[in-house]
């Protein structure tokens, strides 16, 4: 596994996920449960424990060693204050995959999101091989949609009730970034 790094604004860094993470990411999910319910799915009460994230880790780990998703966390210190993963890598004629990320509610509006963006772009394109990235956001997440864009994105269309959401089938916005 990688031990590199990213330097991000405010002295934020961002590297691959790590088995050590646990207890930090669950406190950070903890920490931001309200913050980012309306835009995540409803979650069990057991992805909140550190046995939750274990499992959780566990699989995305195995995930990044079969190349099919390549998960990082943001971190401020020891304290994880966000992720960003490049999921469902797709090889062959499509060279894709999906960008989901969000940032601890401490942390927002300190262009931490767009950086982290950038840094994913650059190692889908030169790690990676990637041609195209992909993303979704609730069709009201200005915010997310103004890193996206930031980062190059453009839309490419509406996706009615394409995720559940909080609890209902929501409408998404589609955005895409040709790398090369």
């Amino acid at each position: 596994m990688t031990t590199k790094t990213w330097a991000l604004p405010d002295g934020v860094q961002m590297r691959v996920l790590e088995t050590k993470d646990v207890t930090e990411l669950c406190e950070a999910y903890n920490r931001n449960r309200e913050h980012l319910a309306p835009w995540e799915p409803v979650r069990a009460d057991e992805f909140y424990t550190d046995v939750g994230h274990a499992v959780s880790i566990a699989t995305k780990l195995s995930r990044f060693a079969s190349g099919v998703d390549f998960p990082c966390v943001l971190v401020a210190g020891e304290r994880v204050v966000g992720t960003i993963t490049l999921s469902d890598i797709v090889r062959g004629a499509f060279l894709n995959a999906h960008v989901g990320y969000w940032v601890d509610k401490d942390f927002t509006g300190r262009g931490i999101g767009s950086a982290a963006v950038g840094v994913a772009l650059d190692v889908a394109r030169t790690e990676l091989g990637l041609h195209r990235i992909q993303a979704a956001t609730l069709s009201h997440n200005v915010p997310s949609q103004a890193v996206l864009e930031h980062a190059g994105f453009e839309k490419i269309g509406f996706a009615p009730k394409y995720l559940k959401i909080a609890g209902s089938w929501q409408d998404h916005t589609l955005f895409q970034r040709i790398l090369f």
